[in-house]
């Protein structure tokens, strides 16, 4: 079981959430992000980014992966102490960026049609358990572990895209898991 504490998770998703908003100005200059995770009504709705574009305002939900890019974790159980669901199950977010921060990928998965997809099937993955820890206090999170080619394969309409060393991101064509 892995163990966390709260200011290495922060660190994790903030880096995630600046990858994730350098890729969405490379895909739309013109577009507009703003930045809502601090927001009580979004952190309700599962939502850490709002993107503005010419042609739709799109709701974002970003993961920082500090692993090594074989695996996606779905998390299902936000605070098992707590039994609060978890962010994959009541985001009402269009699209989750899934950053694995040592690969610097980034993976633009549809959150309703990834959603869709795994929950029916989500028992056949291993369920795995996370403990993170903030000051004295400290929770269990559970999620599945979805290998990253058993996805592209269900979902093909996934972007895959590697940011470059100079920052810009290059979208990968084949990706084994």
């Amino acid at each position: 079981m892995k163990s966390y504490s709260m200011h290495a998770v922060m660190g994790a998703a903030n880096r995630a959430v600046a990858l994730a908003c350098q890729w969405m100005r490379q895909q739309c200059p013109e577009g507009a992000l703003h930045d809502v995770e601090a927001e009580p009504r979004f952190q309700n709705l599962g939502v850490d980014l709002l993107w503005e574009t010419p042609s739709a305002l799109l709701g974002v939900e970003v993961k920082g992966d500090r692993s090594r890019g074989h695996r996606f974790f779905f998390e299902l159980v936000s605070n098992f102490e707590k039994n609060t669901p978890g962010c994959f199950l009541y985001s009402k977010a269009d699209w989750l960026l899934y950053v694995f921060l040592p690969l610097r990928r980034l993976y633009a998965l549809p959150l309703p049609a990834v959603r869709e997809w795994l929950i029916p099937i989500a028992p056949t993955f291993p369920l795995q358990k996370a403990h993170t820890r903030t000051g004295p206090i400290a929770y269990t999170t559970l999620g599945v572990t979805v290998p990253v080619a058993v996805l592209l394969q269900a979902l093909p309409q996934t972007e895959v895209w590697q940011q470059e060393r100079e920052g810009g991101f290059l979208k990968l064509k084949a990706v084994g898991g």
